[in-house]
């Protein structure tokens, strides 16, 4: 299996598992510390619109992904506090309008997206050389982002109120946040898809959780088993001979399962 090294493809696909796990690993942490998990959902699923419209417009649907996501990220953070709809309503809305504009626009480009599966279910050996660099530039920032205002953003994921009171830009902030996750949802569909990326967002941080409960110490474990689950996955899914993105969640799945069985055992 170690020669599959050798390939630039596979190369590339192991570039983009590390910094995957990276960027999934912090911004998870965030959104399970924070309980916005259904709010990551309606994102990722809006940015469906975003790919539609890029086929139908011929440029990169990722383009397409990112603007409609950063769009749909601000609009249920508007939606949810400056109007009088709920926020699981806001994020009802964006999801199916998202998914409705994505298949009404694939269905008018002419002749046959070929693609389109990849970014329903993943295919990270197709990861590009320009998607492996975003997508490490958003580890960086993402990573410098949080070392820098590691104290407001605690405050803010678990005590907006108190952080208020310490005359911290929080909506500022929440606005940045939600934008970044928007970011790390559209550079990792090619991971491990649409339809289980909220999976890649959520698992590391609950199998960390089930060893330790400090912020800190979730933010660190959760970033080693996302590269860990990001990477196992991939050779995973070449001995077997299966899609990637499911077998990476496959992974994460057992990696948790395991964790539990070890928590009962010292029991």
């Amino acid at each position: 299996m170690l020669e599959l090294l050798q390939y630039s493809f596979f190369q590339n696909a192991i570039l983009a598992a590390i910094f995957t796990g990276v960027t999934c690993g912090i911004a998870g942490t965030y959104i399970v510390s924070k309980r916005i998990v259904f709010i990551s959902g309606g994102i990722t699923h809006t940015s469906f619109g975003g790919i539609g419209i890029g086929y139908f417009l011929g440029i990169n649907p990722l383009i397409g992904a990112a603007v409609f996501s950063l769009l749909s990220a601000l609009g249920i953070e508007y939606m949810s506090k400056k109007s009088e709809i709920r926020e699981d309503s806001a994020i009802a809305i964006m999801w199916s309008f998202g998914m409705a504009i994505g298949i009404i626009f694939i269905y008018l480009t002419p002749g046959y997206a070929p693609n389109l599966m990849s970014y329903l279910f993943g295919s990270i050996l197709t990861v590009s050389q320009t998607e492996i660099i975003l997508i490490a530039v958003l580890s960086f920032i993402i990573s410098m982002f949080f070392i820098i205002f590691y104290k407001p953003i605690l405050y803010i994921t678990f005590d907006p109120e108190f952080a208020k009171t310490r005359n911290l830009p929080v909506d500022t902030f929440n606005y940045l946040l939600i934008s970044i996750i928007a970011l790390t949802i559209v550079l990792s569909i090619k991971v491990s898809g649409i339809i289980l990326i909220i999976s890649l967002l959520t698992l590391p941080q609950t199998t960390a959780g089930i060893f330790v409960k400090n912020f800190k110490s979730i933010l660190l474990i959760s970033v080693i088993i996302a590269v860990t689950g990001t990477i196992g996955g991939l050779f995973f899914a070449y001995a077997m001979d299966i899609p990637s993105g499911a077998a990476i969640i496959f992974l994460l799945v057992l990696l948790y399962l395991a964790g539990r069985g070890i928590k009962l055992l010292k029991l």
